[in-house]
């Protein structure tokens, strides 16, 4: 009998399951929702903020000052350097990086649209599939970097700074990254505090906290002030933080939070206003409400954890052992975040997720962490496992190895 003809045999059981499975993208589950319902009737009638502000009403593009303080723990901006918006801090990167395109961050003359050849960024990968399907619907172009464990190869990094006047962006989820779940270095972020003595004025490192509290550990990991390094070197024009409450709340009904300096700031909401006469700030008023102080918060990140640990244990213990010997196949052990990375051997990413969902599992396509979901080795794919409930996460991650056995052994047959 052929070494495969067992992994098949396994692989048609599953098939015949007629199983239908989601580990695509990284939502919270219903019970990681259920922890905030108490923010339904918060307010009690009363709509009126700190500030005397009737929260019903237009106004306030900024956001209410009360809602601010979230943003400074989820940060470690002061508030009168953030804004708030609605649920998605996505729609706030959307809007800012329109805005450069479109009409310039300098005035007349500085549309990135209007240069010759166009603008490019630096997108560290595996990374967030979002940030670079802004930038390919905008038609920026897109100059892939690899991750190092530690962050992005910022040797790489300056040295494509250094040669290529035109680039103006770089994208950085810096706490537990997706899909990788990196922590940056001390190192890595003082280099990229830097970076703007090597741009054009108009570069902007776009820093995407989204998993600051997103720990599941008891010894959450630490990265460094990008926002205090960025003053010492003189480049916090350089510098835009995004954060939200889209995985800490209710995921579509959140608030989101932008960050730089009183100069960007009123640049950004200058236009901004032509597009909101105001934000959700009922909705602001409510999570100012729920969370009182940031011990509250930090409480509440506890409870979250507590629900996904679990998923993430399960799937990281069966790679272990049914996986732990495979030849040419890694996987990250996130500390946070949200995601798994695998890497197959080359080439057999598209193989594995194609075998998954004809077996009825659906995972993220090959290549979606890639820019233009180009990955050149074809080895990469994202798990996620926080969705589904635990049993569930378990059968999709037995039949996601029973497709890596099979692949490996077509492959090498």
């Amino acid at each position: 009998m052929s070494p495969e003809a067992p992994l098949q045999k396994a692989y048609e059981q599953f098939k015949s399951l007629n199983l239908n499975l989601d580990i695509t993208r990284g939502k919270p589950c219903s019970e990681q929702l259920d922890l905030s319902v108490k923010l339904d009737g918060i307010l009690n009638g009363n709509y009126i903020s700190d500030e005397g502000i009737d929260c019903r009403n237009y106004g306030g593009l900024g956001g209410l000052q009360e809602a601010r303080k979230i943003g400074t723990w989820l940060l470690d901006s002061p508030s009168d350097e953030i804004i708030v918006g609605s649920n998605s801090s996505l729609t706030f990167m959307y809007q800012y990086i329109s805005q450069a395109h479109h009409h310039g961050l300098e005035g007349d003359g500085s549309a990135w649209n209007s240069f010759e050849n166009g603008v490019r960024f630096l997108c560290p990968t595996p990374g967030y599939d979002r940030h670079f399907s802004i930038c390919e619907h905008l038609g920026i172009e897109m100059i892939p970097v690899a991750m190092t464990g530690n962050g992005p190869n910022m040797d790489q990094v300056e040295a494509l700074m250094r040669s290529d006047d035109s680039i103006r962006g770089l994208w950085c989820v810096p706490k537990y990254a997706n899909p990788s779940g990196d922590v940056y270095s001390d190192e890595t972020v003082a280099r990229i505090a830097k970076l703007g003595a090597l741009a054009a004025s108009d570069f902007r490192v776009f820093w995407d906290n989204a998993y600051s509290v997103h720990d599941l550990t008891d010894q959450p990991a630490k990265i460094a002030d990008i926002r205090q390094l960025s003053l010492d070197a003189g480049t916090e024009n350089n510098l835009v933080q995004f954060a939200s409450t889209s995985k800490i709340t209710f995921a579509g009904a959140g608030i989101s939070f932008l960050s730089s300096t009183k100069k960007n700031l009123k640049i950004f909401t200058d236009h901004l206003g032509f597009r909101s006469i105001g934000p959700d700030k009922i909705n602001q008023l409510r999570h100012a409400r729920f969370f009182e102080t940031q011990a509250d918060l930090n409480q509440h990140m506890k409870k979250h954890a507590a629900i996904i640990q679990p998923k993430f244990n399960r799937v990281l213990e069966l790679l272990n052992t049914e996986l732990g010997d495979q030849t040419g196949v890694t996987w990250t052990q996130p500390k946070g975040g949200y995601f798994i990375s695998f890497n197959t051997q080359p080439g057999l990413a598209k193989e594995v997720v194609k075998l998954c969902a004809e077996a009825g599992v659906k995972l993220t396509p090959a290549g979606a962490s890639f820019p233009y979901g180009n990955d050149p080795q074809d080895s990469n794919i994202r798990l996620a496992p926080t969705f589904p409930t635990i049993d569930d996460v378990d059968q999709a991650i037995r039949v996601f190895i029973a497709c890596v056995k099979l692949a490996t052994a077509r492959l090498t047959a």
